[in-house]
């Protein structure tokens, strides 16, 4: 275990996501969301079959034991990822990346309906704290009016819809790993969700110009690397330590949207996003101090000697 090697692999990844994303978002005037799925889920394949290799994991790599269950998960995981990208043509940057943050929340929630996990007073309070957060980010959007506003508000719960989707996904994702090895999920997700996103090609794929799709071509290497780093940072420091550098990509988001797209944050938006972080840090920890108790309990029943 090194929580540092571990910590630093967790911020590369959540800065590569989101100079993928800005790329993304640079070709989404002209180019679809699902044609943008597309690009990023088969140009990681490639990436993602070269880290395999390099680890001699190939054969077993890419093993599945429960194919209908990476389907589910590429359908929802595919939807959430066709849906960010569409907010990112209608928003800025860190209002997507904040909205972003009602996934875990979700994910708590859909864990303690359909998984039996049990959810006390505490998380349940910090989640209710965060979806006011979220709520407070949406506010403005919701309840403008006029052409620019329409396409906005349409952009917030676009991007919502997203984290609901990826919240879903995670819930597959967390029955998944009883029984297969994240390499296998990571890759199999961006088979699906290529295939997946061929389905949207009657709804109006362009033909990328050469800059574009350099970009989106660039967008599905970074989400590879992205892939592997933050697979890796997992393998140094317990989840517990690594998850909340998760909201690092806020301050990211902030500097590209302001230098690169001219985005200025609203207070409004900054405030409902420390309170959506703050409350994800807050569970983030309930559930560490939890593991650690389950772990003492289950030394403590252990027969020494």
């Amino acid at each position: 275990m090194s929580p540092l090697r571990g910590i630093l692999l967790k911020l590369i990844s959540v800065l590569i996501f989101i100079a993928m994303a800005s790329l993304i978002k640079a070709t989404a005037a002209h180019v679809p969301a699902g044609e943008a799925v597309f690009f990023r889920s088969f140009f990681a394949i490639p990436v993602i079959l070269v880290w395999l290799v390099a680890r001699r994991e190939l054969r077993s790599g890419v093993r599945v034991a429960s194919p209908i269950g990476h389907v589910w998960r590429g359908v929802l995981g595919a939807s959430a990822m066709g849906l960010g990208f569409a907010g990112l043509g209608l928003l800025p940057l860190p209002e997507v990346t904040a909205i972003g943050y009602a996934s875990p929340l979700l994910t708590v929630i859909f864990a303690a309906m359909f998984l039996g996990e049990q959810v006390r007073a505490f998380r349940m309070a910090a989640v209710a704290m965060g979806m006011v957060g979220v709520l407070i980010v949406l506010s403005p959007r919701l309840g403008a009016v006029g052409e620019a506003s329409d396409r906005e508000a349409l952009g917030a719960m676009v991007v919502l819809m997203g984290a609901l989707c990826s919240a879903l996904a995670q819930v597959f994702v967390r029955k998944l790993v009883a029984t297969e090895r994240t390499s296998a999920i990571v890759f199999w997700f961006s088979v699906t969700a290529s295939v997946l996103s061929l389905l949207t090609i009657p709804f109006g794929w362009v033909v990328p110009a050469p800059r574009e799709a350099a970009l989106l071509v660039l967008a599905g290497v970074l989400g590879g690397l992205g892939q592997i780093f933050l697979t890796s940072s997992y393998r140094f420091a317990d989840a517990g330590v690594i998850a909340p550098f998760e909201y690092a990509s806020m301050i990211f988001a902030l500097g590209i949207g302001y230098f690169i797209f001219d985005e200025v944050p609203t207070l409004v938006m900054l405030g409902g996003a420390a309170l959506v972080i703050a409350a994800g840090v807050l569970i983030i920890w309930r559930e560490r101090q939890l593991g650690l108790e389950r772990a003492r309990q289950r030394k403590a029943m252990t027969p020494q000697g």
